[in-house]
């Protein structure tokens, strides 16, 4: 009788250990299962409101709140700063991203994000030059891909320069290759991210 009582509760534990173990240590799992997973729309956090206060121009970059989130992956851009980067809409509402590949991401696919804009009302796009900490416009700065400086989420991303010749001397340092901004390609920013979906 007691024996018919403790194998039934031996099989319940084996089968959440199997379970544990198969989530923790996937191997070789597929990819398929997580695909087969709808992945359409992501609910992101609202984009910042200008503070009139501030006395900025309206599309001039600012500095990125403590509490801000990034509406890809939610991380605090705050707390990267070499990294940092943001969308500026028409009216001034800012999005802050904790990287050159998830403000990309972002704009290659607006809609996905739930967002109440359209990738036409983004009037402002900045990096953080990973040298000085200052802004520059996204479409004119260089990027290194492959160097051996981790990004935000610990994996390869886009270091961003101000200049080809800041981005080369890094290149050379570090490794990976400079690209311009015409470089940076949906295709691209989907092999570098692992938060955007995939279709």
């Amino acid at each position: 009788m007691r024996r018919a009582l403790w194998l039934p509760a031996l099989g319940v534990a084996v089968i959440a250990a199997g379970a544990i173990a198969y989530t923790l240590y996937p191997g070789k799992r597929s990819d398929a299962a997580l695909d087969a997973i709808s992945n359409e729309v992501c609910i992101v956090a609202p984009a910042t409101p200008p503070d009139p206060a501030s006395n900025l121009p309206l599309l001039a970059p600012r500095a990125v709140p403590a509490e801000a989130r990034c509406p890809v992956c939610g991380m605090y851009p705050a707390r990267y700063p070499r990294w940092a980067a943001q969308i500026i809409f028409q009216d001034g509402a800012t999005h802050f991203f904790d990287s050159p590949v998830d403000l990309f991401g972002f704009m290659n696919g607006v809609g996905r994000h739930s967002s109440p804009y359209t990738s036409k009302e983004a009037a402002a796009q900045f990096v953080t030059d990973f040298d000085s900490g200052e802004w520059v416009a996204a479409d004119t700065a260089f990027y290194v891909r492959g160097s051996s400086v981790l990004g935000p989420m610990r994996d390869a991303d886009l270091s961003a320069f101000g200049s080809r010749e800041s981005a080369e001397a890094f290149a050379r340092s570090r490794g990976g290759k400079v690209l311009a901004h015409a470089e940076v390609t949906p295709e691209l920013i989907r092999a570098l991210s692992r938060n955007l979906h995939r279709h």
